[in-house]
């Protein structure tokens, strides 16, 4: 795998957590990703359910095209009604702005792109269907304008390639050095946690003319205008050696449950078993001039603190576990305590915990927010 840079980094977890598009493309782009993360590639075949050679197949199309690799190219049908040339100036002129031309307009509009296009000379004459389908063949969409942010950390390569190293020394991929951490955990935080309802899809009798009179109405989630019983945030660990996890409920997210959850994460090792913890640079994980606590303890307790660069959370595995607990655990649900949702969320990492070799588990969590469909949750041992 290449070196990727923060930008495509970032476009990589976009895909993957994407639910809409093709099933391909983000099982490619989940490949990469993991690559990129420094997985070896018999565990990425492992947890993709396919082989190595498909693997490598997959990281090599996309050190050579970049991310046009990881779209789908199904051939088939008539041949097209514009030349190849014909099809480059048009996705060419769709991606430019009307003022670039000489247009009094900020974008282009179906009827707007065509009439120009024509004007031009570009086509003899080309619809306004057929136009959107030949921009929706070229991968041009029309979409929302989005800011972005760029990680300018300055020590971006360092921490980037102290973290990919961790992940191989967990992989068994490198042996670690005398001063190397033998386990590692990812951390980071996730909610904060409403009592609200969660939407999700269930089975119900269909609706419409030929329902049965005497039918139940179909059961309805309650809105809420009001939530007084305040927020719970959970701190969640991954350990990447043994692929457990790990999750207490707190009322807040400072440095000192942050503190807290580090003890306890340290007290699952002896004292002389040094560990690590991958997390973001989120202000209560951080030592600062006023507050040395963080880095005190660290040294104190044969413990490493390794943050990942600024603005690329996407290299912390610990982010593919919170899709697959928010699906099991929280869609659907409408707890009336946090002391109900808590105990869900617990039953939950504790079960994932004991199927860790749930070849079905492992693919809802692969997919990170990937769509799940009925019939394969109910194939799922609970």
């Amino acid at each position: 795998m290449r070196e990727i840079d923060d930008d495509e980094g970032s476009r990589l977890l976009r895909i993957v957590r994407r639910g809409t598009g093709s099933v391909v493309t983000w099982r490619r782009a989940q490949m990469v990703l993991w690559s990129a993360q420094g997985m070896p590639v018999p565990k990425i075949a492992e947890l993709a359910f396919t082989s190595e050679d498909r693997v490598r197949d997959v990281i090599h199309n996309f050190n050579a095209d970049g991310f046009d690799s990881l779209y789908p190219k199904y051939k088939g049908g008539r041949p097209p009604t514009f030349t190849l040339p014909q099809r480059v100036e048009i996705k060419k002129i769709a991606k430019s702005t009307p003022a670039e031309h000489g247009l009094p307009f900020s974008r282009w509009s179906l009827t707007k792109l065509a009439d120009f296009l024509v004007a031009e000379g570009v086509v003899d004459d080309i619809s306004h269907e057929g136009l959107r389908e030949l921009l929706l063949a070229e991968n041009v969409s029309f979409q929302a304008m989005k800011t972005w942010k760029s990680s300018r950390d300055p020590d971006y390569a360092v921490k980037k390639a102290r973290v990919e190293h961790l992940y191989a020394i967990a992989d068994g991929e490198v042996i670690g050095q005398d001063d190397d951490p033998a386990v590692i955990f990812c951390m980071d935080e996730f909610g904060p946690l409403n009592l609200q309802p969660r939407p999700s899809r269930h089975w119900a009798c269909a609706g419409g003319k030929g329902k049965e009179p005497d039918r139940e109405p179909r059961p309805r989630m309650r809105a809420t205008y009001t939530r007084t019983q305040g927020v719970r945030h959970l701190f969640a660990a991954l350990d990447v050696g043994r692929n457990k996890m790990y999750g207490p409920l707190k009322k807040r997210k400072r440095r000192g449950e942050f503190l807290e959850f580090c003890r306890y994460l340290r007290s699952l090792y002896p004292p002389d078993v040094r560990i690590a913890i991958i997390c973001d640079n989120f202000s209560p994980h951080l030592t600062t001039k006023k507050d040395t606590r963080v880095g005190d303890w660290a040294q104190a307790n044969n413990v490493e603190i390794a943050y990942t660069p600024t603005n690329s959370s996407w290299l912390n595995r610990i982010e593919a576990q919170f899709t697959a607990l928010r699906e099991f655990a929280l869609n659907g649900t409408d707890h009336a305590s946090h002391r109900e949702q808590g105990s869900m969320i617990r039953r939950y990492i504790a079960w994932r915990n004991r199927n860790t070799d749930d070849p079905r588990l492992r693919r809802r969590e692969c997919q990170l927010n990937g769509p799940v469909s009925h019939s394969a949750l109910s194939h799922i041992r609970w």
